[in-house]
């Protein structure tokens, strides 16, 4: 198929380059990128994300209290980052 693409310059060198160290033409330089590019994107989305799982038993701590225990850290954090400041710390 014949047809007209205009390449951004950076494109044109990086194809340039290739055709130099590969020692092949534009058309085949150019009808393999597109082939790789087009090949790997379509691998990417083949392979969906796993996240593995662990079973990490009971709760030791009543996760319905589980902010309040956080505010109550976080005010004794405070009270003793304002006491260091106070005492030239």
């Amino acid at each position: 198929m014949r047809t007209t693409v205009t390449l951004d310059p950076d494109v044109e060198a990086l194809l340039r380059k290739a055709m130099r160290a590969r020692g092949e033409p534009f058309k085949q330089v150019l009808n393999a990128a597109i082939r790789e590019g087009l090949t790997a994107a379509r691998r990417k989305a083949a392979r969906p994300f796993r996240q593995p799982t662990f079973d990490m038993g009971a709760p030791l701590v009543d996760l319905t209290k589980a902010l309040s225990l956080a505010a109550e850290q976080e005010d004794a954090e405070t009270v003793a980052k304002i006491r260091d400041r106070r005492a030239g710390r």
